[in-house]
């Protein structure tokens, strides 16, 4: 099975550690930004990444892939079965997808992408992004996180996977999440950035980050 993507994405990144955590073993090929192997063009016709690539069996968009993925292989969970909890997983992975992430790319893509790909970057949007959108999505986190630490179920589900990924990007650049401030939030994402799957994408995405942010 074969991921076509940049493993520093939130997108890709949900699917590599939501993979590892099924137990799925993924190959990861580079793509975006109109590069990519055949499989990728042909997965994704109109460039999102992640694209999936499973033999004849081709796919894009991240949400889309890890359905794929919890139907191929039952077990060990990331979403809930149980009705409210199932519920409440979607929604997270929601906000993360369609909430955090436009404007965490405001911070992630203007301070670190942009430069790296020589495309103009607009430090004024970012700086706005940090100041004025994001404490809103720290706030609410804080307001909702259990006492568990993990947002369904007291495990770590892709509630947490997907609400995080958007904020690890911001994290490679920004200094916002106050753990004085946000102190259950902040924790939550040391937590989810622990996890041995998390961890491991992490370290692997590493030099492409370093790479792009010593440019």
């Amino acid at each position: 099975m074969i991921i076509h993507g940049a493993r520093p994405s939130p997108f890709v990144r949900k699917v590599i550690v939501f993979a590892a955590e099924k137990g799925i073993e993924v190959e990861v090929q580079p793509a975006g930004f109109g590069r990519g192997a055949d499989g990728y063009f042909s997965a994704s016709p109109f460039g999102k990444i992640p694209a999936l690539e499973d033999g004849d069996f081709l796919l894009c968009d991240s949400t889309a892939i890890i359905t794929y993925m919890d139907a191929l292989k039952p077990g060990t969970e990331m979403i809930p079965t149980e009705p409210k909890a199932r519920a409440r997983t979607i929604w997270y992975e929601e906000f993360g997808d369609t909430v955090v992430q436009p404007s965490g790319m405001k911070i992630f893509f203007n301070r670190v992408v942009a430069k790296a790909v020589k495309q103009p970057q607009n430090l004024e949007a970012a700086d706005r992004a940090e100041a004025q959108e994001m404490p809103k999505y720290h706030d609410y986190l804080e307001s909702v996180m259990p006492d568990s630490g993990w947002l369904v179920e007291d495990r770590f589900t892709l509630a947490d996977l997907a609400a995080a990924c958007p904020l690890i990007n911001v994290g490679y650049c920004s200094d916002g999440l106050s753990a004085e401030k946000w102190p259950k939030t902040a924790a939550w994402l040391a937590a989810v950035k622990a996890q041995p799957s998390v961890a491991a994408a992490l370290e692997l995405e590493w030099p492409g980050v370093k790479a792009m942010l010593d440019k």
